[in-house]
């Protein structure tokens, strides 16, 4: 028996063999599976909560305590940078060291667990992912809650499995989804999203039924309650509520879309090309990686001092450009640079997501794209945030391929409901381009990778071992 199944065990031995538990093993009892997706969205929703409030004090709080406690006794871009350097150091280390499936996003590791190709090992991911997302997601790289937030949910949602001895393949494999719709919808207080993004993002990896769909539908409310119980109702973007557009400017939402889909697909494909980049430099050996996170690490460290805009997930950043802080010519080189920052951060294997750089990379773009119509077209009563908003959801569709997933997030997200038809037209065209260029689903493509390289990994074993 390896350590880590011992550890599982050990937790298991605890559970005690009450009759609520006997009850509650009961597979063949639909009632059991919903009662244990409400637990799951429960504790997927505390964890996301806690998750959310823990990186916004990293992030929020640092710079400040070096200013004011510490900034005169070394150089502040010193300070920043050794800061920043050690926060990337915890999580590059915990992930290598005890879960290299944390890596990332953890979205795909989730989807692979669906489809029984990828182990869950919750005792050792959700450490590994909360405290290894806080310090790189604190460190100021750009990287994302929501897909940690995800892959944890999910985790969650076999823990429960374990704990209360499910054995039905179906049944675990519904609390898994449940976990994680209830994961995304406490990383944005979108529940519908959270719903749709395991019914349309993992459409082929999740198993249909009703009750699979009351479970997920469970989750993802109780999850949603329980975050708002904590942060309060409030929308997670605070941004101008706009009136739905005139109907003589949709067609530049189509225009729109189309971009976005042809930028998705070449994003997606460097993605990968970074993701390998970074293993030839590493080459998988622990120093190597740990020199180079924490290099990365202490990099952005130095941005956050310096130029702050190419630094974090970006959720922040959104406001202000829908504010008009920014023109189109700053935008679009904040475009490239995050396009950039995105890359190397997601592409190193530091624990977290590429959700919010991305709605953050729509926005800028969107919000240009809409400036520049505006000048162009002075005629047409064009609103600039109009765009942003729905260049949010475009790059989401034109990257996930979940169209409606990504215009319920935006919706929820920002509370602009008038906007559900740009956001279609523009999702619609984005998807539509992506599939003519043959864009695969980044999500898709990672876990392809991910099971690629697995195999060779199998495959080099006996080779070493008989050298």
């Amino acid at each position: 028996m390896t350590k880590s199944e011992k550890i599982k065990q050990s937790l298991l031995a605890h559970v005690p063999k009450g009759t609520i538990n006997q009850f509650l093993s009961r597979d063949k009892t639909p009632i059991s599976v919903l009662l244990l997706s409400c637990v799951v969205g429960v504790f997927a929703g505390l964890i996301g909560t806690l998750f959310e409030i823990g990186v916004h004090f990293v992030t929020e709080t640092r710079t400040d305590w070096l200013k004011d406690e510490i900034g005169s006794v070394l150089p502040l871009w010193l300070l920043a940078f050794v800061i920043s350097a050690f926060l990337a150091f915890i999580g590059y280390f915990l992930v290598h060291k005890f879960a290299p499936e944390a890596a990332g996003s953890g979205i795909p590791e989730i989807e692979g667990a669906m489809d029984n190709m990828r182990p869950v090992r919750w005792w050792r991911v959700l450490p590994v992912k909360f405290f290894g997302g806080l310090g790189a997601l604190g460190s100021g790289m750009v990287l994302g809650r929501e897909g940690p937030t995800v892959q944890m949910g999910g985790n969650i949602g076999r823990m429960v499995t374990d704990l209360f001895r499910v054995k039905n393949d179906d049944s675990r494999h519904t609390l898994l989804a449940s976990g994680a719709a209830g994961g995304l919808a406490a990383a944005f207080n979108a529940p519908l999203a959270g719903i749709m993004f395991v019914v349309e993002e993992m459409r082929p990896h999740f198993r249909y039924s009703l009750i699979s769909i009351k479970a997920v539908l469970i989750s993802a409310v109780t999850a949603t309650i329980v975050f708002r119980s904590i942060n309060g109702q409030h929308a997670v973007i605070t941004m101008p509520q706009y009136d739905s557009p005139d109907l003589t400017v949709l067609w530049l939402f189509l225009l729109l879309g189309t971009l976005f889909g042809g930028f998705g697909v070449v994003f997606n494909r460097l993605v990968t090309l970074f993701q390998d980049m970074f293993v030839r430099i590493h080459k998988n050996d622990l120093k190597r990686f740990l020199f180079t996170g924490s290099m990365i690490g202490g990099s952005f460290g130095l941005l956050l001092l310096y130029v702050p805009e190419l630094t974090g997930g970006g959720i922040g950043l959104i406001p202000e450009i829908t504010n008009g802080s920014f023109s189109a010519g700053i935008l679009i080189l904040l475009f490239i640079g995050r396009v950039l920052t995105t890359l190397i951060c997601f592409g190193s294997g530091a624990p977290g997501g590429i959700f919010a750089p991305m709605l953050a990379l729509g926005t800028s773009f969107g919000y240009a794209f809409g400036l520049v119509a505006h000048s162009l077209f002075p005629e047409l009563p064009i609103e600039p945030g109009v765009f942003a908003i729905a260049g949010m959801g475009a790059l989401f569709a034109a990257t996930v391929r979940a169209p409606i997933t990504g215009i319920l997030l935006v919706i929820e997200m920002t509370n602009n409901y008038h906007l559900i038809l740009p956001l279609i037209i523009t999702g619609l065209g984005a998807t539509i381009v992506a599939q003519m260029l043959g864009g695969q689903p980044i999500y898709s493509q990672l876990l392809h990778r991910t099971l690629k390289n697995e195999k060779l990994r199998q495959e080099d074993l006996p080779r070493k071992e008989s050298n």
